[in-house]
């Protein structure tokens, strides 16, 4: 595949997914921000309207808004440039897969970063699963996009590694 055609589907990728955030936030804050919680499949689903001005769990939600901006929002930021600074010169060696997982963690991060910037460090997180007592926090798509994207980064470098008989013929040749 051709350099420009893999440049270009990190950024619609990005941008597809960065649009699927905004809108199920919007949505969320149309038709849960006023409302009780829903449940679906016995309460293995729920959907609840929360704003969370601290990381993953809340983490960080007693900061003061100037450390908040800059550890939530400011340093994110810088990283998600690197990343996708990364994957534009890597894109080259870069696999399909790799490729996609980095545009799902360059969307995500970018999608509550923009929350954050927007509305005041508060980011629209409307999602819970789980069994009974056992259940995630409250998350959005954004997370979605950044858990999915870690995990697929995780399979690419795991389908990198050498098989046992390829080490073996590299010990042998080197």
């Amino acid at each position: 595949m051709k350099n420009w055609i893999k440049v270009l589907l990190f950024c619609l990728t990005s941008l597809v997914f960065i649009g699927c955030d905004r809108i199920t936030k919007d949505l969320a804050k149309q038709h849960l921000m006023y409302s009780e919680p829903k449940s679906y499949f016995h309460n293995t689903f729920i959907l609840e309207y929360v704003e969370n001005t601290g990381a993953a769990l809340s983490l960080g939600d007693g900061l003061s808004k100037p450390v908040s901006f800059w550890l939530l929002s400011i340093l994110p930021l810088m990283f998600l440039v690197i990343l996708f600074i990364y994957a534009i010169r890597k894109i080259r060696e870069l696999s399909k897969l790799r490729l996609f997982s980095l545009s799902l963690v360059f969307a995500g991060g970018i999608g509550n970063i923009i929350d954050r910037i927007l509305f005041d460090r508060h980011v629209t997180d409307f999602m819970n699963i789980g069994i009974h007592n056992v259940r995630t926090g409250i998350f959005n798509f954004a997370d979605v996009c950044v858990t999915a994207g870690v995990i697929g980064l995780l399979l690419s470098y795991k389908d990198n590694k050498p098989k046992p008989a390829e080490k073996i013929e590299e010990g042998l040749s080197g």
